[in-house]
């Protein structure tokens, strides 16, 4: 909980983080006299091959950098992973809050026995931590899932949307690829709507694989088209590693996110992490460019207002500080990954991971669940 007195503070916080990290996007914060106000963070983080031990033979998880090593060591390495993991999550946010966030979506995990390993870590436990995932078709076995602190969400209905998606050159051959998931909820009373997702790699180049993401586009808008159909003024986050940035044609055309919150239609789609991409900052590094494909994209009725009598988006980030960062040689710099040359690297992840703050005055909260 923060009071509007303490908000200017908050904004020097934001720029020192901006010193350290940059990657954060000032805005101007509200003056409400002595109103106090509280925050919460929403969160999304690719966690690269968060994978078990076992050997699920109705899986392809030998696709697991984990299980290229040797199998004496895998379960110490396991634990590693997912400390390292539950250690990005708790720090995700916290620096205004003080906790970690309300809400995260994740991807490239395994299963819901590797989800619960993560949320049992003593970074996370004392946070209680719901989880809501499905197992997907996809062809590496990797899925999406969606954790909440259970004293904040309050989840109502969720549901796994397929990816029908099928071989360039043999159109009666399914390609397998991950759901996208939808969790509609109340955070502290207020319904919201999340769509998480993990879209086609890039795979066989770009132009290659592009259909695959445009597909994978229109899936989101039809969920969320369904969502707004219900409620025009539905407050709706799609969430993921889209492996594209805001400028192709699935996020700039299909979806029509907006970088400019002032063009966005009542059912449109805003983009508040654009900005800093058009800086140089991004989320994924390759060959000595900066991309952003981990996003958080919100609909209109989220556009910060003058009265924040329901919740509204405040800043986007992204989380970048330096122990996320490869140390040295020649990626330095670059998101430290927990893989490489077939050994684990006591690193994080192949991403940077993005979050965003709600806020809303105290006084318009309900009481819990209501």
């Amino acid at each position: 909980m923060i009071s509007s007195q303490n908000l200017q503070g908050l904004v020097l916080g934001f720029i020192v983080l901006l010193c350290s990290c940059s990657s954060v996007q000032k805005t101007t914060p509200p003056s409400q006299g002595s109103e106090e106000f509280l925050i919460h963070t929403i969160g999304f983080y690719n966690l690269e091959n968060l994978f078990d031990t076992e050997d699920d033979p109705t899986k392809f998880d030998e696709s697991s950098p984990l299980m290229e090593i040797a199998e004496g060591e895998r379960e110490t390495i396991y634990r590693a992973k997912v400390r390292n993991m539950a250690r990005v999550i708790a720090d995700l946010g916290s620096e205004v809050t003080g906790k970690p966030p309300a809400m995260i979506g994740v991807c490239e995990v395994e299963n819901f026995n590797v989800l619960q390993d993560l949320v049992n870590d003593h970074s996370l436990s004392d946070y209680d931590y719901g989880i809501i995932h499905y197992n997907s078709p996809d062809a590496r076995s990797i899925d999406v899932a969606f954790l909440y602190r259970k004293n904040i969400f309050r989840p109502i209905h969720s549901k796994a949307h397929e990816l029908v998606l099928y071989s360039d050159t043999d159109r009666t051959k399914r390609k397998y690829t991950r759901d996208q998931l939808y969790v509609k909820g109340k955070l502290d009373g207020e319904e919201m709507h999340f769509i998480v997702n993990h879209w086609p790699s890039r795979r066989g180049g770009e132009k290659r694989s592009r259909p695959n993401r445009v597909n994978a586009a229109k899936l989101t808008k039809k969920i969320k088209d369904s969502i707004q159909t219900q409620d025009p003024y539905a407050k709706i986050l799609i969430m993921g590693d889209f492996n594209d940035g805001p400028y192709n044609e699935s996020i700039k055309e299909v979806l029509e996110a907006q970088e400019f919150s002032e063009n966005v239609g009542i059912r449109g789609l805003y983009n508040p992490l654009e900005k800093l991409f058009k800086k140089g900052i991004g989320t994924v590094a390759w060959r000595d460019t900066w991309d952003l494909f981990d996003m958080i994209l919100v609909s209109k009725p989220l556009i910060r207002t003058t009265d924040y009598s329901s919740y509204t988006l405040y800043q986007a980030n992204i989380f970048n500080p330096y122990y996320l960062q490869n140390p040295k040689g020649r990626f330095k710099g670059y998101p430290f990954r927990s893989f490489a040359d077939g050994g684990f690297t006591n690193g994080y992840s192949d991403h940077f991971p993005v979050y965003l703050y709600l806020i809303k005055k105290k006084s318009a909260v309900p009481l819990p669940y209501d």
